[in-house]
This record gives C-alpha cells, structure tokens and sequence, in this order.
C-alpha cells in the first residue's frame, strides 16, 4: 500500500516538474509511512525514508512500514541538513507551513529546486485504498456504538461536559482518539436545549431538561484516520415543530446521500440538501455546507458545498450533514461517514448504522 501511494504521489509530482516529495505535516508522513511523529518523509527515485530525532528512532521502527527506510539525525539545522543531503540535485515538492524552514532550505538551494504544494498531498488522498476504508469503517463502527451509549446515558440532569466526559472514555477503551482542533476547546460537540441551535457550539456545563433537543456530533480517529457522525435526540418530549424540523433534516440527508454517486460535482449533492430544506421554508436555517471530504485530516477536500464543480469519485470518504439551526430555540444536524461509489451497486456505502429515526429519551 505504500509503495503505490508514493509512487501516485511522484508520478503527480513529475507532471509539474518535480522529482522528489519532501514530507513534514504529521498526516502525510503516517500517510507514506505509518509513523506518527516528530519526522520528515522524502520519496525519492521509488524509495521512501525517514527522517526522524533520534529520540523517536526506535518508535519509528516499530510502528512504520517494512518499505521504509529510517534515517536517525537530531533535530533542528542537523535535520534539514540531513533532508538536503537526500534529495541532492532533485527537485522537490514539499506540504511544509513553517516559513522559516523553508526560508532556510530555500537559502541553501535553488528556489526553483523546492516548491511548496500541499495540495498535491490532498488530491491524491482524497481516493482511499481498501485498507483506508477498512480503518475509516471501523472508526464509525465506534460512533454507533457511542450513540447507543448516548440512549443510556441521556437523562435531565446530565450535563454536557458530563455525557463528554463518558463518551471520550468509551471511546478510548475502544481504541479510539478525539482529534484536536484548533477552532475549538473541546473535542465533541455536544448541545442541549438552545446550544443545539448552534452549529460548532462549545460543550458546557449546562444540564440537560425536559423538551431538549440533543445535537452530538462526534468525531474520532482510529488507527490516523478519522470517522464523522451526527445523531439529534428528543429529551422527555418533543413540540410538533421540532419533529418537523427533524423529519426535514433527516430527508434532506437521504436526498444528499441518494445524489452522491460517482461522476456527480460536490455542488449537486449540496443542492439536494439545500433545495428540499429551503422548499420546506427552512432554507436560512442550513448556515454552512453540505459536507466534507474525511481520511487523516478532519476536514479534507473534496467540499459539498455551493459553486465547488468537483467531481465526487468512486472511493472518495466524505460526510453528508444538513442541518437546521433556529436562534434560541434548538437545531437538529443529522450526519453519516459515506464511501462514494463502493462496491454496493455504484451506490454510496454508508458507514454509520445508528438510526436516524428520531428517538425520544427518558
């Protein structure tokens, strides 16, 4: 698996005129590698190396593929030093962010010898390979069994950091891990009541009453990669106007998965879901896009939103998330982790199992 991933990554590279990819985000280097950690992978003339602290030596040998060679150095100017001397006379594209690294390499090479792309990296993960849907489809496996978890946990009384709090701990008996954000303080989004009507709300200490609605919107890694997921719970009772809302939601999201085949542009699957919500007369209530691409980042292309032609393709992981968020009141989001274009028929293959009927708790 990673000899075909460097080598897709290299073949896109030589068709802007680079021979060499120079790794330093953490998701790319797992990506060539199966290390996380402090390092820099370099695919080169077919081969992949590691260049890691020797600190971390030993935990790269246990934890990276048979493929891979490492390389021990200490950090700082003796790494990038070490960098320079593997990739002597190639020409190199790299996903560095740091400017003073790059400063640094550019000062002791030709500009034109080390170009910054890290889209390059983002389009050729965007397509998984089966062992990435093997980890991805696990990981959503722990998300429904986190909502099941949610349905006896739930009870007036309970706060939000509270129910947070367990779900991290079930979570991390079954060999999963929050990602962390830099957009946010806490690794779930977990909303009761009037919080629920926002979006990316901030879990807090609020307890949960009778007439909540619950969003809980978890997100986990397994073994690097990420699963997303969504469920909206009732608490005690819900008003008519919440089951309509919710019933909107929920056949705004089966229309976004029904349209999400292989050769569709992301901006038609957003307007599956846009267009049924807005001709319910909720259409300014659905604030931010359809959905995202998933794998070892978060947020990853290809983007279900507005304007953006892209074409999904088959094998592609995205998450398909309409909601309605009404001020003050409550919001419902209903989300899955889909596989577009998987082996069921040319159909999306959705990987969350947890119903998305509307469960009324307590």
């Amino acid at each position: 698996m990673k000899e075909r991933r460097s080598k897709l990554l290299l073949e896109q590279a030589s068709r802007i005129g680079y021979n060499a990819i120079v790794a330093f985000q953490p998701e790319n280097v797992f990506y060539l590698t199966h290390f996380w950690g402090e390092a820099v992978a370099i695919c080169i003339d077919n081969k992949t190396k590691l260049i890691t602290p020797s600190l971390e030596v030993d935990r790269a040998i246990q934890s990276s593929s048979k493929e891979c060679e490492i390389i021990s150095t200490e950090r700082g100017s003796e790494m990038i030093s070490t960098l320079l001397s593997e990739i002597n006379g190639k020409t190199a594209c790299t996903d560095c962010s740091d400017y003073y690294i790059i400063e640094d390499i550019k000062n002791k090479v030709s500009r034109k010898s080390f170009m910054v792309n890290n889209e390059l990296f983002f389009w050729i993960r965007q397509i998984k390979d089966e062992e990435e849907i093997k980890i991805i489809s696990k990981a959503a496996e722990i998300l429904d069994a986190l909502y099941k978890i949610c349905t006896e946990e739930i009870r007036v009384g309970l706060s939000e950091r509270d129910l947070q709090a367990k779900l991290i701990f079930e979570a991390m008996k079954m060999g999963a891990n929050p990602p962390s954000y830099r957009s946010t303080l806490n690794p779930l989004i977990i909303a009761g009541g009037p919080n629920s009507a926002l979006p990316h709300a901030e879990v807090s200490d609020r307890k949960f009453m009778t007439g909540d609605m619950i969003v809980i919107d978890l997100t986990l890694r397994y073994f690097g990669y990420i699963a997303d997921a969504t469920r909206t719970f009732a608490l005690v009772s819900a008003t008519s106007e919440m089951k309509q809302v919710y019933d909107i939601v929920k056949q705004s999201q089966q229309a976004g998965i029904d349209a999400a085949n292989d050769g569709v542009m992301c901006y038609q699957v957003d307007a599956a879901c846009r267009d049924l919500i807005g001709r319910c007369g909720y259409g300014k209530y659905f604030a931010h896009s359809t959905g995202h691409g998933i794998g070892l980042d978060v947020h990853e292309p290809p983007w279900l939103r507005m304007k953006n032609q892209e074409v999904l393709e088959k094998n592609m992981a995205i998450t398909i998330e309409p909601g309605i968020y009404l001020k003050d009141k409550f919001g419902v989001r209903i989300e899955d982790s889909v596989i577009v274009n998987s082996p069921n028929n040319g159909r999306v293959i959705n990987l969350n199992a947890f119903t998305k009927d509307l469960i009324v708790l307590g």
